[in-house]
């Protein structure tokens, strides 16, 4: 690939930019949303066609644990939504919140009595494929496709991509979010005090406080939550009957992994589906004047890279709202998860907590180890990895990545090298062109005059 621009051609969009009014056109040949998928929902259905597997039946909750176990989804990693903000909102409430699961791939929707599970896959090219699948027992269950879950999850919320979101909103007794009072998207850029809203939340956090746990008493004045009140549950008895659940927590350190993780899944797809509408009008445009079909326009350069700066931002937790307050789970999640690796020669990984001033102890994203990222193309991952690899050995850092300071950098290059070989492979080949760069200009002590 031709060398690409640096940083002064650049000019990177803003999260406010990309969850604008554009949605990109999902239906465009270069995206290929429509076409058959290949995320994990879509592999095990295969399995499900040919017999290979075999999904158990229970009376209560129906397919749930045995897809939970098919797709490696972990019962810990269990939260609970209370208010009204699915399409089976008919049947969530306080006293009946819906429960989600996740891993790194995939989330999945329980609702007591509800007729469907709701499962939400990344898909490593097309980004979120929408399911469900019947929950009345059948010799032959299946997932079903919903584009039409695109209305909602296709929109400036979701950073116009097919994609995820999670909000906070003042929610009444019921569970109807009252939005004349406003709501929240959540991320990990988020700070505690707007998050959680329409959610419960098991765990400690100190002196910090959020919106989980409480509905709003008075209607006209939905923002005023008793928030103390919600503050510091260990447990949810006397809230909620938990017993129709799968575990009966609903974990303060899951809900903030959740809110990071959807969300820079939401931006790899972005910056995918970005990149590969700017090629191919790159490409008609070339064919159409006699350029080189590699030639690209500053434009082209801008939209590609300005985007990949923004994912390595996120990546790298540049804008995370830092904790108050230690943070602790009331599950076992936080072991199940950092259980999970890869871990590097010295037994460190990128899925360690920190919990007591931020989420991670090595603040790079988890998501780095998904299909997801593996299926960016290639302009995209090589920016990334150049740009990963100049922030975390850079001397003195520029201003966008000063949050890094006190980050023990050297241990993050450790670990990606040691866990990530195509990283690694990146690294020795840009070391070995610096090299051979510095010795060709004279550079004292390289060998060369």
């Amino acid at each position: 690939m031709r060398s690409v621009v640096l940083t002064a051609l650049l000019a990177v969009p803003t999260l406010a930019q990309f969850s604008g009014s554009f949605v990109l056109p999902v239906e465009d040949e270069a995206l290929g949303y429509n076409q058959p998928a290949h995320d994990p929902v879509a592999r095990l259905q295969t399995k499900l066609d040919s017999g290979d597997i075999k999904l158990n039946y229970d009376s209560a909750q129906g397919y749930l644990l045995s897809v939970l176990k098919q797709l490696n989804i972990p019962v810990e990693s269990q939260v609970l939504v209370f208010s009204k903000t699915s399409f089976q909102q008919s049947l969530i409430a306080p006293w009946a919140p819906r429960a989600l699961y996740f891993n790194d791939d995939v989330y999945l929707g329980f609702v007591q009595n509800g007729e469907v599970l709701e499962v939400a896959s990344v898909d490593p090219v097309k980004g979120a494929i929408f399911y469900t699948m019947d929950q009345r027992k059948s010799d032959k269950p299946k997932f079903v496709r919903h584009d039409e879950c695109l209305q909602c999850h296709a929109s400036p919320r979701t950073l116009g991509i097919p994609g995820h979101m999670v909000r906070s909103v003042y929610p009444d007794a019921e569970g109807f979010p009252q939005l004349q009072a406003g709501s929240f998207t959540t991320t990990h850029a988020s700070p505690m005090k707007e998050r959680w809203g329409g959610w419960f939340v098991t765990g400690t956090h100190g002196s910090q406080r959020h919106m989980g746990n409480v509905w709003i008493k008075d209607k006209n004045n939905p923002e005023k939550l008793d928030v103390e009140s919600g503050a510091n549950r260990m447990s949810l008895k006397g809230l909620v009957d938990l017993s129709p659940y799968a575990s009966q927590h609903s974990d303060i350190v899951a809900l903030m992994v959740l809110e990071h993780q959807y969300h820079v899944h939401n931006l790899i797809t972005r910056v995918a589906y970005e990149t590969r509408l700017a090629l191919s009008q790159q490409e008609g445009i070339n064919k159409a004047l006699g350029r080189p079909l590699d030639e690209w326009s500053d434009s082209t350069k801008r939209r590609i890279f300005g985007g990949s700066e923004l994912l390595v931002k996120n990546l790298l937790f540049t804008d995370e709202a830092l904790l108050e307050a230690p943070v602790k789970g009331s599950s076992e999640f936080t072991r199940r998860f950092a259980d999970r690796g890869p871990r590097d020669s010295k037994g460190r990984s990128v899925r360690d907590f920190d919990l007591t001033r931020r989420l991670f102890k090595y603040p790079l994203s988890f998501i780095v180890y998904t299909e997801a990222f593996d299926s960016l193309p290639l302009q995209v991952k090589e920016y990334v990895y150049r740009r990963l690899h100049e922030v975390l050995t850079a001397q003195t850092l520029e201003k966008d990545y000063t949050s890094l300071a006190n980050v023990d950098r050297p241990a993050i290059v450790e670990i990606l090298r040691d866990t990530k070989p195509d990283f690694d492979t990146f690294v020795r080949a840009r070391e070995a062109k610096l090299s051979l760069g510095k010795a060709s200009s004279g550079v004292p002590g390289t060998g060369r005059n």
